[in-house]
C-alpha cells in the first residue's frame, strides 16, 4: 500500500489516519527501503493499461499492442497537434485532472517527458487554478467542460483580478461542452481554447480551434492526420453528411488494442477496422463532427463515466423498492447529473432522504442521484423493460441538446 500524500489529504480534508495503509499491510516506501538495489539492464518500458468503464459498466483494461518506432512517432505527432507539447518547448502547465484517466495521464507524461514545467493540482479548485496560472505564468492546460463552468461561476471581481495573459494553448475533452460555455471562455481567455474528441481505446481522433468553434458552434472538430470518422445506421450502412447514426472512429497512429481478458467484447465494437464507444452523431458537409446522443445509457458527469445499471442494482436491493430507472438530466455545472425514478412496492412509502442515505452507504457520493422521483408505475416497453426515453425526454426537450 502507498500512503496518501499530505497534499492529497489536505485537498480532500482527510486526517493522517485516513491516508495511512492498514496496519496489516506493508507500506510501499518501507518495503522498498528493505531491499538492496539490483543492477539489471533496463527492459523496454511497457505502455500503461488504462481502465475504462466500458459498455457493460464493468471496468475494462485497454491493453495495447507494443509500440513500434512508427506508432511512437505518430503518437508524438498527435501530442504536438492536440496538446501542443513539443519536445524542448517552453511550456508551463498545471495538470488539473486525475492521472488514472487516459487523457490526463498521457498529457502529464508528455509534459514532463518533453521538458515542460508541471504543477500537479491535488484537487480542482477554480480560483486556485487562476492563482496558479498567475503565479507560475502557465502557458498550457488540459481541462474538462465542467471546470469551465465552475470558473465562469466565480464572481467577476475574482475572475478579473488574476493575470492570465501567459495562457497560449488550452485544450479540453471528456464530455460535451455547451456552445455558450465555449463562447464565454473564449471571450474571457481569448482564442486559446481548443477541443478534441476521442476515447481511451483510440486516442484523439478529431480536433478544432477557437476560430472553428465560433464558426461551427457545437462541433467537436475535424479528423486530425491519421484520424478516421465514419457514421453508420443500425443496418451497417455508411451514412452521408448530416445523417445521424452511430460513430465509428480510429487513429491510425495508435497501436492495436484489446480489452484485457475480454477479446470478444473488443471484437464486438469493431466495423471495417474502426471502433465505436456508443456515441451517436453526424459529420456535416465540411467534415466537422457533431455529437447528438449516446446509444447506451452511460452518463458523463463532469467528465466522469457513470453507469446507471450499477445504481439500479443497488436500488433493487433496497427494502421497499420494486423497480427503478436511473438516467442523466441536464446540469449547468457538470453537463449531466443523475436522476432516479423509483417504483415502490405496493403499500410502501419511501422518502428521498432515506434513499440517499441508503445509496451513500454503498456508492461513491457522485453516484447518488441529485433528483429522485417516486411513481406508482413506470412506463414499460412491450418486453417489460422500463421505457427510459419517456422519462428522460421532458428534461432535455428545451435544452437543444440530448447529452
Amino acid at each position: 500500500m502507498v500512503s496518501t500524500p499530505p497534499e492529497i489529504r489536505t485537498a480532500y480534508g482527510l486526517s493522517p489516519g485516513q491516508g495511512a495503509p492498514p496496519a496489516n499491510l506493508s507500506n510501499w516506501s518501507d518495503w522498498l527501503a528493505s531491499h538492496e538495489p539490483r543492477q539489471l539492464s533496463a527492459p523496454p518500458p511497457p505502455s500503461s493499461m488504462i481502465y475504462t468503464s466500458g459498455t457493460t459498466g464493468n471496468p475494462k483494461g485497454v491493453r495495447r499492442d507494443p509500440y513500434t518506432a512508427e506508432s511512437a512517432a505518430r503518437l508524438a505527432a498527435m501530442v504536438d497537434v492536440v496538446f501542443d507539447l513539443r519536445p524542448g518547448g517552453d511550456f508551463r502547465t498545471v495538470v488539473t485532472g486525475p492521472m488514472y484517466h487516459s487523457a490526463p495521464n498521457t498529457y502529464g507524461l508528455y509534459a514532463t517527458r518533453n521538458g515542460g514545467f508541471c504543477v500537479l493540482q491535488p484537487r480542482f479548485d477554480p480560483e486556485q487554478l487562476l492563482r496558479l496560472i498567475e503565479r507560475h505564468r502557465i502557458t498550457h492546460l488540459h481541462m474538462v467542460p465542467n471546470m469551465f463552468v465552475r470558473l465562469l461561476q466565480l464572481p467577476d471581481e475574482t475572475r478579473w483580478k488574476y493575470d492570465l495573459s501567459s495562457l497560449k494553448f488550452v485544450v479540453h475533452a471528456a464530455a460535451p461542452c455547451p456552445p455558450e460555455v465555449k463562447y464565454e471562455m473564449i471571450k474571457w481567455w481569448g482564442p486559446v481554447i481548443n477541443e478534441y474528441y476521442g476515447a481511451t481505446e483510440t486516442g484523439a481522433v478529431v480536433f478544432h480551434t477557437s476560430e472553428e468553434a465560433l464558426r461551427k458552434p457545437g462541433t467537436v472538430g475535424r479528423p486530425i492526420e491519421g484520424g478516421i470518422v465514419r457514421v453508420y445506421d443500425d443496418a451497417g450502412k455508411r451514412l452521408g453528411p448530416n445523417q445521424v447514426g452511430e460513430m465509428y472512429v480510429c487513429n491510425e497512429g495508435f497501436p492495436g488494442f484489446t480489452y484485457n481478458g475480454l477479446d470478444e467484447q473488443r471484437r464486438e465494437i469493431e466495423r471495417d477496422g474502426l471502433f465505436t464507444v456508443g456515441d451517436i452523431g453526424y459529420l456535416d458537409e465540411d467534415g466537422y463532427l457533431f455529437l447528438c446522443d449516446r446509444k447506451r445509457d452511460m452518463v458523463i458527469s463532469g467528465g466522469v463515466n457513470i453507469y446507471p445499471a450499477e445504481i439500479e442494482a443497488v436500488l433493487t436491493a433496497m427494502p421497499g423498492v420494486h423497480d427503478s430507472a436511473v438516467f442523466g438530466i441536464p446540469d449547468e455545472e457538470y453537463g449531466e447529473s443523475l436522476c432516479a425514478y423509483i417504483q415502490p412496492e405496493l403499500g410502501v412509502e419511501l422518502a428521498e432522504n432515506v434513499v440517499c442515505e441508503f445509496l451513500s452507504e454503498k456508492l461513491a457520493r457522485y453516484k447518488v442521484p441529485k433528483v429522485i422521483e417516486f411513481r406508482g408505475e413506470l412506463p414499460r416497453e412491450d418486453s417489460g423493460k422500463i421505457f427510459k426515453r419517456k422519462l428522460r425526454a421532458p428534461y432535455w426537450e428545451k435544452t437543444g441538446r440530448q447529452i
